[in-house]
């Protein structure tokens, strides 16, 4: 697979989006233990989790670190650890019930990166995010804290999610070369975040795509509002998926689609994106979909 750039390293140009890993009596372990095998061996490098992914019980409870636990665990019985880049974020927290939340004062933001570095089973975290802005907490007081982070030690790089164009930039002008990329939403049904890819170009950012596949999951809405991918994957022999991430790798060098998959034929399916070159006449096509 092509590489792309996060950070200092090189990481696979598509990624894999962890939040929907359970291991449940639809996901067995097996299943995931494949599915994370699969994505190594078709070059896919880049893990994303969070410290707030995770189902919990039937109450929600016990959501808090499920997810970033489960991988460590797969990673550690694969004996892969040394292959992959494992991003996770901190800021977002589940609530009585399995509900969300925000915090990101000064001192939870330090406990979620301690809690993550344990969870994971490592000495330094590859790429810690800001998972989400808390409007109970301004803004350059959260750059603040992510400043007093990445300084730590604790963490290789920074990255922000769910941020606008100005908070990347304030973030950028206080933490420099620790801050490594931007994960907003982007899809063919997701497109306003098109602002915020030409800024992490502009400033040498990765820019990681959440749900990248938005639109293409229902077939009604995927002929009515997104026909281009669907008439381009029949011309080509391919799936509407693998079409929509090779339209989001070609908006610019610095994206890193991260889909999500929980069977190993659906990360190959995706993994097979990074291989498609549209054409000019195709990504105009696809652009007005």
């Amino acid at each position: 697979m092509q590489t792309r750039t996060l950070g200092n390293q090189k990481v696979g140009a598509i990624g894999l989006g962890l939040m929907t890993f359970d291991q449940t009596g639809t996901q067995p372990r097996q299943q995931l233990l494949d599915t994370v095998s699969a994505a190594l061996d078709a070059g896919v490098t880049l893990f994303d989790t969070a410290d707030a992914y995770g189902p919990g019980d039937e109450k929600g409870a016990g959501a808090q670190g499920e997810n970033e636990r489960l991988i460590a665990s797969i990673l550690d019985e694969l004996g892969v650890r040394d292959r992959v880049v494992l991003a996770t974020k901190g800021g977002h927290v589940r609530t009585d019930g399995g509900g969300w939340d925000t915090d990101s004062s000064a001192t939870h933001l330090r406990e979620a990166v301690d809690a993550s570095l344990q969870r994971l089973g490592v000495e330094q975290i590859a790429l810690w995010q800001h998972h989400r802005p808390d409007p109970k907490v301004p803004y350059d007081e959260v750059i603040g804290t992510l400043k007093e982070i990445a300084d730590s030690g604790k963490v290789a790089h920074v990255g922000l999610s769910n941020a606008d164009p100005q908070q990347i930039r304030d973030a950028h002008a206080v933490l420099g070369g620790a801050l490594a990329s931007v994960q907003n939403q982007f899809s063919p049904k997701f497109r306003s975040s098109k602002p915020e890819i030409e800024v992490c170009e502009e400033l040498g950012l990765a820019f990681l795509p959440w749900s990248p596949l938005g639109g293409l999951s229902d077939a009604k809405e995927l002929a009515d509002k997104h026909p281009a991918f669907a008439e381009i994957a029949q011309e080509r022999g391919v799936s509407a998926q693998q079409v929509a991430l090779a339209w989001e790798l070609a908006q610019s060098p610095v994206v890193i689609p991260i889909p999500g998959a929980k069977r190993p034929s659906s990360i190959n399916d995706s993994a097979a994106a990074a291989e498609i070159e549209l054409t000019a006449d195709e990504l105009t096509r696809l652009d007005a979909s």
